[in-house]
């Protein structure tokens, strides 16, 4: 995938910081700002088709939920041992899907890939031997992220999986508190600004919204996963692998 520009959005004082919104403004500077954010992205993607693969079936689907610009879905399309199966990409972002469509244009993927603008609340699920739910749940109403995950369980075939990866946080106070000073060194040392943290912080304090392990744990296991692992764990960062 092209290399977006680099992220500024907060590189400037703001007199008032705004809720953050998926906006043209994110999608410009997406792939920089996930790199730079979040412990572990470029690890996940690059294992993504090893994953994807040891549970595609033929004529089946796969549904990246919150897709933003869809990097999940075009590794697959790419790496996939079938190419009689279906992706569903889908996100509420305008701006992102936009950006999406040009790019599997290029790429000769938008028969392969079938972007979908909508909430992904409204979105049927069926037939689907994969389902990819990156960084998605934590911006979904709490009271509606029990009912999503439960129609996904739903949609998949037997032996299909569920890969969600979240920012946690944490029971003890004081691991919440350690995690989330590393996660800000990190970004120090990707080159963020005292300012950029303290207000990318602010902007996300009513959007991002944690879940502890155990409730991610308890919600998988509720809506009927047989086997629920933890694949990878990058501070406060945790991907789940869920089985049906």
């Amino acid at each position: 995938m092209n290399r977006s520009e680099k992220d500024r959005i907060y590189a400037n004082k703001q007199n008032e910081v705004n809720d953050f919104v998926f906006d043209e403004n994110v999608a410009d500077v997406f792939e920089d700002m996930i790199q730079r954010s979040v412990p572990g992205y470029i690890a996940l993607n690059q294992m993504l088709p090893v994953i994807a693969n040891t549970f595609l079936q033929q004529n089946t689907h796969i549904y990246d939920l919150g897709c933003s610009l869809g990097e999940a879905s075009i590794s697959i399309a790419k790496s996939s041992v079938y190419k009689n199966i279906q992706i569903y990409a889908v996100d509420n972002s305008d701006a992102m899907v936009k950006q999406l469509q040009e790019r599997l244009a290029k790429q000769d993927l938008d028969t392969m890939i079938k972007v979908i603008l909508s909430d992904i609340a409204n979105i049927d699920i069926k037939n689907a031997s994969f389902v990819i739910l990156n960084y998605t749940l934590q911006f979904i109403q709490r009271s509606k992220r029990n009912d999503l995950v439960n129609k996904i369980y739903a949609g998949l075939n037997s032996g299909g999986a569920l890969l969600l990866s979240e920012k946690i946080t944490y029971q003890d106070l004081e691991e919440d508190k350690l995690m989330q000073r590393l996660h800000e060194n990190f970004k120090r040392l990707n080159d963020y600004s005292e300012l950029e943290i303290s207000q990318k912080r602010e902007a996300l304090e009513n959007v991002l919204i944690r879940d502890t392990h155990e409730q991610h744990i308890d919600r998988l296991h509720h809506a009927g996963f047989s086997e629920v692992s933890v694949l990878m764990k990058y501070l406060n960062f945790v991907t789940y692998l869920a089985i049906k």
